[in-house]
C-alpha cells in the first residue's frame, strides 16, 4: 500500500503504521531530517506539500494531510485583540476539494476545529476535524496524551503538555530550536493507526471485490 504523508512533521501519525510504503513531504529540512532518522525506510521529500500533492496524487493508494492549523484555530480571536490580523489559509479547502473530485484512493485531511463554521462539512471527533472519503473511527484504545488526561475516544488529535514522552519520540539527540513545538504538533500515533486501518480495510475490500470480477 503506497501512502503519501503530507506536512509530515516528525511523523506522529505515521509512527505505528506497518506494511506500507510511505512518502513523506515536509518543508523544513531540519524537521525532515528528524523524520528520516525515525523512519529510515520512508522516502522523505523536502518541499512544498501543497504542490507535491497536485503533481503526484495519482501515485498513491492513501493520502494523509495535516496542513498548518494556526490560521484556522480559535486562537485567532485573542490574536486579533493583540493586533495580529490574518486571513485563514485557504489551501486547506483547495486540497479537500481537489481530493474529493480527482483522487481515486482514500484520503484523510486532519485539522483543528476552526473558529468559523467549516466551509465544507467535516467529520468531528474530539477537538479536531477530519475530511475523509470514509468513516473516521472512534479511537478504541486508551490514549493518555494531552492536558485533559486519558481519553478513550478520538479526543486530542495532537499531543500537548507534560505527556510528550508517551508519544514514543526521543528528541534528546536531535538538533532543533523548539523540540516542544515539534511534539505539540504530533498527531497521536494511535489515532494515525486507527485511521489508516479504517482506510486500509476499505481499500482491501475494494481490491478483493474487483478481483472476483475477473
Amino acid at each position: 500500500m503506497k501512502v503519501l504523508n503530507l506536512y509530515s512533521g516528525i511523523g506522529g501519525n505515521r509512527k505505528l503504521w506497518q506494511d506500507v510504503e510511505v512518502t513523506a513531504v515536509e518543508h523544513d529540512p531540519k524537521i525532515a531530517k528528524i523524520y528520516q532518522d525515525f523512519f529510515p525506510n520512508d522516502t522523505v521529500i523536502v518541499g512544498d506539500a501543497h504542490q507535491y500533492l497536485l503533481e503526484h496524487y495519482k501515485e498513491f493508494d492513501f493520502i494523509w494531510a495535516s496542513p498548518p492549523c494556526p490560521t484556522h484555530s480559535a486562537c485567532n480571536y485573542f490574536l486579533v485583540g493583540q493586533g495580529t490580523i490574518r486571513y485563514p489559509d485557504m489551501s486547506l479547502y483547495q486540497e479537500i476539494i481537489f481530493l474529493q473530485h480527482f483522487f481515486e484512493g482514500k484520503y484523510c485531511i486532519e485539522n483543528v476545529n476552526p473558529y468559523y463554521e467549516p466551509l465544507i462539512k467535516p467529520q468531528y471527533s474530539g477537538r479536531h476535524t477530519f475530511w475523509a472519503n470514509f468513516k473516521i473511527p472512534q479511537l478504541k484504545v486508551e490514549c493518555s496524551i494531552g492536558k485533559m488526561g486519558p481519553v478513550k475516544r478520538l479526543g486530542g488529535a495532537r499531543s500537548e503538555g507534560q505527556n510528550h514522552h508517551k508519544l514514543g519520540f526521543d528528541l534528546s539527540d536531535k538538533s532543533h530550536p523548539n523540540k516542544k513545538k515539534l511534539l505539540n504538533n504530533c498527531v497521536v500515533p494511535e489515532i494515525g493507526l486507527e485511521i489508516l486501518n479504517a482506510a486500509r480495510n476499505i481499500i482491501t475490500e475494494r481490491k478483493v471485490e474487483l478481483g472476483k470480477l475477473f
